[in-house]
């Protein structure tokens, strides 16, 4: 086997979610609405699942998700499964640009932990039993920082001492999560975070008082503890990566600027590999990428240059110029390519066919075969 097919993330990547095939959105409002029972709407999940693992592969992806189909949110699913975690209605929508999600948030019952019995690792077993061999199952779950936000961590003081007794509970059960994944088999997994986009957003804000830019920026510190605390003495053949993304809900978005505000703390983090979308101007040039691969040999930055958002293939001259680019601040070597996000954060999806979802898989994996040969 090639060196790239052995080093997760790979040239060409996949980020996670894909779009919901019809019969599965049918299947989940009619489980919901009580006209069939868990087990039939679960028969038709693992249905569609091995039908979209089967076209990743067909396309030569290296690792393949299950396009997050057991879940309805990217992040907030998996939230509700640790223990500590509750699901309530926020009565406020998550204002994307143009649009609005619905009102579910996730809010702190207790102290934190690990779940042994959280519903993703059933949901994982089930796609490490039917990828093939030589592929790898790559799961995704949302990073902790998402329950800095949104008032999940407002009431931390009424079963924690002090905040940085939660921090540490709060990484602990993740690295238990993380670590009973790798008991099941998983070698890759990615941790999905828009606190940077936010803080990004925060941070470049000129109105912003002293003493709001100050609570932001230790928002960043208190990311960055929880996260190299939660990736310390993990096994050294388990690939862990990031991917920050900006908002992504049924085409539209939450967050723009420039990297560079967290562009230092992003650097400091430990991950094998870190997504960053880069398919429009929202994200700001290439210039502080080598801030955030931080001179890490190690460490891969995967660009995302290719939308998942619209439908209309970018011209691969101009997705290989663009990764050029970028090697002036990282070596090419330390470089691959993915879409800018997934397809589907939330069960709607974004506003694109599946055909038009392969084609920009497909454009992703011929561009970097010309830039990497050996990938």
């Amino acid at each position: 086997m090639t060196e790239s097919t052995l080093t997760a993330p790979f040239r060409y990547d996949v980020v996670g979610s894909l779009l919901r095939p019809t019969a599965l959105k049918q299947a989940h409002a009619q489980l919901a609405a009580g006209d069939i029972t868990a087990e039939a709407a679960l028969r038709v999940q693992q249905t569609e699942i091995k039908h979209i693992v089967d076209e990743q592969v067909k396309l030569g992806l290296h690792a393949v998700t299950d396009g997050e189909f057991s879940r309805s949110w990217w992040h907030l699913d998996f939230l509700w499964g640790l223990t500590g975690v509750g699901k309530y209605d926020y009565h406020q929508s998550y204002k994307f640009k143009g649009d609005h999600t619905r009102t579910d948030n996730a809010e702190l019952v207790g102290k934190v932990a690990f779940n042994p019995d959280h519903p993703f690792f059933k949901a994982f077993s089930y796609l490490q039993s039917i990828v093939p061999d030589g592929v790898l199952a790559k799961q995704t779950i949302p990073s902790p920082s998402m329950l800095f936000r949104d008032n999940r961590s407002d009431n931390w003081h009424q079963f924690y001492d002090s905040w940085d007794a939660y921090l540490d509970d709060l990484a602990k059960a993740y690295h238990e999560t993380i670590l009973h994944f790798y008991d099941l088999g998983c070698r890759y997994i990615q941790l999905d975070d828009t606190t940077w986009a936010f803080l990004i957003s925060k941070l470049n804000d000129d109105q912003l008082s002293t003493a709001d830019h100050d609570h932001y920026l230790q928002v960043a510190q208190d990311a960055v503890t929880v996260i190299n605390a939660l990736l310390a003495d993990l096994p050294s053949d388990l690939t862990v990566t990031t991917h920050i993304c900006r908002g992504n809900f049924k085409s539209t978005y939450l967050f723009s600027g420039s990297y560079d505000v967290v562009a230092d703390y992003l650097g400091q983090l430990h991950y094998d590999g870190l997504f960053l979308e880069y398919d429009n101007q929202r994200a700001g040039g290439f210039d502080v990428l080598d801030r955030i691969w931080n001179g890490d040999a190690h460490k891969r930055i995967v660009l995302g240059l290719v939308t998942s958002k619209f439908p209309e293939l970018e011209a691969s001259d101009h997705l290989i110029a663009r990764i050029h680019e970028a090697a002036t601040k990282v070596p090419l070597a330390n470089l691959a390519l993915s879409t800018q996000c997934g397809f589907a954060s939330t069960e709607e999806g974004n506003q694109l066919t599946e055909a038009n979802q392969w084609a920009k898989l497909q454009l992703v994996i011929d561009t970097a075969n010309k830039v990497w040969p050996e990938a």
